[in-house]
């Protein structure tokens, strides 16, 4: 009776984190290890974003716009990049996501989960008070 008790209760806990992992991605960023120097990642049914990298007092060091047909997929070189902390800030026209980029020895670390999320909404004037969509 306890196996099958504790048996329940990892599915369970199993079952919650994987329904909260879903709820939260209408935008997934999916980080891939790199090799030496180089980051990736990829963000899926997503066909236009801006993509900044900031120093840790948020100078930017680069930026483009992105794109794809069915998704982005980018790998950055990092080589010039002294060791130190950075940000790869991901933003479409729903959110905008930061996740933490560490150089030390030679190899560059992508955080898997992001340090910062931040949801657009679209917000407009009607009578002087402010409607969201």
């Amino acid at each position: 009776m306890k196996t099958i008790l504790k048996l329940s209760l990892v599915v369970l806990v199993a079952m919650s984190s994987v329904s909260t992992y879903a709820i939260n991605g209408d935008f997934l960023l999916n980080v891939s290890k790199g090799n030496g120097k180089q980051i990736s990642f990829s963000v899926n049914e997503i066909k236009k974003a801006n993509v900044t990298i900031t120093d840790k007092f948020h100078n930017v060091i680069y930026s483009e716009v992105a794109s794809g047909k069915e998704g982005i997929s980018k790998t950055y070189s990092l080589e010039e990049f002294p060791d130190g902390v950075y940000f790869l800030e991901v933003e479409t026209n729903s959110k905008k996501v930061t996740h933490q980029i560490i150089i030390a020895n030679e190899v560059s670390t992508l955080s898997r989960k992001s340090i910062a999320e931040v949801q657009k909404t679209d917000l407009k004037m009607k009578d002087q008070n402010i409607v969201t969509n």
